[in-house]
């Protein structure tokens, strides 16, 4: 690079910010920011400064550098087992000095193993061929560097790269974060997003973090470490950055509202030792040697950071052979420790059951069972027997107070959906709505039980289509249902549940015959025998707010007047309880 070029590296640095786990406020790594580049070159943004040194063709020898003056900050670092995220330009690839091995020659000047380094690859922008950047992912892993997706949501193709990078991690925008506890569409988004990446054995964090509310949004949608100024600004003076960050751990203790039920049982948890990443063949012969019962060893770095597993009957070959206790002790064969460990499957054992379940029966690729970890460290396992008996006991939680016809959570649940909601109003403020048929009686008599229950059926899977499953959907008995919002706006609501019974309203005309459809109405009689005319079947809607005023006491007033009332118009009714 020329004069000018060496005087801009000079001048520029790096701040770094935390990121933290949601629960524990525990700090897992830092993101080198840049700053300074106004200062050093007059670049008006550091995108202005990189596409700068691409146009230029410097780009690689740039980041290098850049590499470079990061990872020596991050030595001097004073805290443990924290990892480096470094963000990549997608560009490199494009650079006629791109070349292999440069960043491991730079960890081994300041003694570091590439396991403290996570490179960031962002969505943003356009790629020249999206096949080069997934090539450069794969490289990355294969070379044994973590993966993040940074900015996940913003372009085009982030679906594709999260298909084919197996990223360690994926970061959701600021975009999204910022009032996602007010914007439904965010907060269904993200938590999506999330539920996919959990399947896939992907954590996620969450960028931008800036209020107490945006972080328990976070928190409840299941994020798993969080960044921004809710935990701390970038700091250029890195002596600032702390191993922990008490006030997030703080939000977590207090916040009445995080739910302790669905926990895994510790029970079910067994121990296997892990050895670590670094050992010989002559250690994993005398591992397996002195734990005959173990068919199979986790494996993990000096961070107590799973990073596969090794399958005892991939080494027999070897191990058994004639000369293979004498080969392994051959300190050149250490590398070949590294070719039999294979991916590993593990969850947070914060997911809870049934997370960790689903996540399990998406893989086909985890014979023994599942890992689990705790704040990103090795924590136990669970083999399959235990996975099986744990399936078998949640079904039967959740059967014992579920509906037979809708397969929906019965009274009980509602009770204890209502009761919570009324101890945390404080903290939460809950809509319940409760959809009653009309005229469902006369039209289960004249055309029968079983075209009766397709009418609930078909009702109930509208609800499961177009309701977020982080709200609460339930059945009654009968014709009655039950829906429970947290933190959602009254006008929301209502035009969802406006919306719903509409719907139902035009399709249930499909159970009725050309005549009555063309009528309107059927005829039939009433409970005291009398001929009449009864509508086709539609659904009343009555919305009670829960706020921090509400009187638990008034609730099945309210609820028999405003259920009362709902039947006198075609659109929702809402009343709040004082």
């Amino acid at each position: 690079m020329n004069t000018k070029w060496e005087k801009i590296l000079t001048n520029l640095d790096f701040a770094f910010q935390p990121i933290v786990n949601t629960i524990t406020g525990k700090t897992y790594g830092v993101e080198a920011l840049l700053r300074n580049v106004s200062e050093a070159g007059g670049f008006y943004s550091i995108i202005n400064c990189f596409d700068e040194a691409f146009n230029q063709g410097i780009l690689y020898e740039f980041d290098l550098r850049l590499r470079q003056k990061a990872i020596e900050k991050y030595s001097s670092l004073d805290t443990n087992s924290i990892q480096l995220f470094f963000n990549i330009d997608n560009r490199l690839l494009y650079m006629p000095d791109y070349s292999c091995g440069n960043t491991q020659q730079i960890l081994e000047k300041y003694k570091l193993d590439k396991t403290c380094l996570c490179f960031e690859l962002s969505e943003r922008g356009t790629l020249q061929d999206h096949n080069a950047i997934i090539s450069m992912v794969n490289k990355y892993k294969q070379d044994g560097y973590d993966i993040a997706i940074d900015d996940f949501g913003t372009g085009v193709s982030g679906l594709q790269l999260l298909y084919h990078s197996q990223a360690k991690f994926i970061k959701l925008d600021r975009f999204f974060i910022q009032d996602i506890e007010s914007d439904s569409k965010k907060r269904l988004f993200c938590a999506s997003i999330i539920n996919i990446a959990h399947l896939m054995g992907i954590q996620t964090i969450a960028e931008g973090v800036e209020s107490e509310i945006e972080y328990y949004t976070c928190k409840d949608i299941g994020v798993d470490f969080i960044q921004g100024f809710v935990v701390q600004k970038p700091k250029i003076d890195i002596s600032r950055i702390k191993n922990i960050y008490t006030h997030i751990a703080k939000l977590y203790k207090t916040d009445k509202r995080k739910e302790v039920d669905n926990l895994i049982d510790e029970d079910y948890i067994s121990y296997v030792n892990p050895i670590l990443h670094n050992a010989t063949l002559h250690d994993l012969f005398l591992y397996f040697k002195e734990n005959p019962s173990n068919s199979f060893v986790p494996v993990v770095n000096e961070s107590n950071h799973l990073t596969g597993i090794i399958y005892e009957d991939d080494i027999k070959k070897i191990s058994y052979s004639q000369y293979g206790i004498a080969l392994s002790k051959n300190l050149s064969n250490r590398d070949k420790f590294s070719s039999y460990v294979k991916p590993i499957l593990s969850v947070e054992v914060s997911w809870g059951i049934d997370k960790s379940l689903e996540v399990y029966n998406s893989s086909k690729n985890s014979p023994k069972g599942i890992f689990l970890t705790r704040e990103n460290c090795y924590y136990g396992f669970i083999n399959v027997n235990n996975l099986l008996s744990l399936s078998y006991k949640r079904n039967i939680e959740i059967a014992r107070d579920q509906n037979p016809l809708t397969k929906l959570p019965g009274n009980q649940q509602i009770n204890d959906y209502i009761n919570s909601s009324f101890k945390n109003k404080s903290e939460h403020q809950t809509h319940i709505v409760y959809l009653d048929f009309n005229d469902f009686k006369p039209f289960n008599d004249y055309y029968g039980f079983r075209q009766g229950d397709r009418a609930i059926i078909m009702f109930s899977e509208l609800l499961k289509k177009n309701i977020s499953s982080k709200h609460f959907i339930a059945h009654v008995g009968g014709d009655d249902f039950f829906l429970g919002f947290k933190d959602s706006s009254f006008n929301e609501i209502y035009l969802l549940v406006k919306n719903l019974c509409q719907t139902f309203h035009q399709n249930a005309k499909n159970f009725y015959s050309p005549e009555d459809r063309e009528n309107g109405y059927i005829s039939s009689t009433d409970r005291f025998g009398t001929p009449r005319q009864f509508k086709l079947l539609s659904v009343s809607s009555a919305i009670i707010e829960i706020s921090n005023l509400s009187n638990k006491s008034n609730l099945d007033h309210v609820l028999g007047q405003i259920k009362k009332a709902s039947k006198k118009t075609e659109d929702p009714l809402g009343v709040s309880i004082k």
